[in-house]
């Protein structure tokens, strides 16, 4: 299964060590194709080192998003960045599932909550301590799949 992680990058990075255990979760589900989201070497200013620029980190992400099975979506920390990769997911016909904070005191936009249909686009509401569970939850009712740990194979 290829799963495309979205995550603020330019739009702020308070959230990234949450990102990296939230990528290290969707590996037991699949390869995940935006593993830098979580990396600590990229900061606010995004990927500094794509000598090729904007346009190339662009066109990258959206192929990544054409392969993608599943889009999972940190939503807590706004991104313009974000929404533009839900926007695109969605008119691929994606499976889209979002991810909001409510302890951080933002409110979610309407853009998002709203697009929730029950059938490819969830949003689920979360604390931290919780998320594995709910990556789980998710995962095996949407595709049927256990981790792989679970089946005895290496991660």
């Amino acid at each position: 299964m290829q799963i495309y992680f979205c995550g603020s990058i330019r739009g702020g990075r308070a959230d990234r060590a949450l990102y990296e255990r939230i990528i290290g979760s969707l590996r037991l589900y699949g390869r995940v194709l935006t593993e830098h989201v979580g990396s600590g070497k990229i900061s606010e200013r995004g990927e500094d080192a794509v000598k090729e620029g904007d346009r190339c980190i662009h066109d990258r992400d959206v192929q990544w998003l054409m392969q993608a099975d599943v889009v999972v979506a940190e939503v807590t920390q706004p991104s313009l960045g974000v929404g533009y990769e839900l926007g695109r997911a969605v008119a691929m016909n994606k499976k889209v599932f979002c991810l909001f904070r409510p302890a951080s005191g933002r409110v979610l936009s309407a853009m998002i909550r709203g697009a929730e249909n029950g059938e490819h686009f969830f949003v689920r509401d979360y604390q931290e301590e919780e998320i594995e569970k709910i990556l789980e939850e998710y995962f095996t009712s949407s595709f049927s799949k256990t981790p792989s740990h679970s089946l005895g194979q290496p991660r």
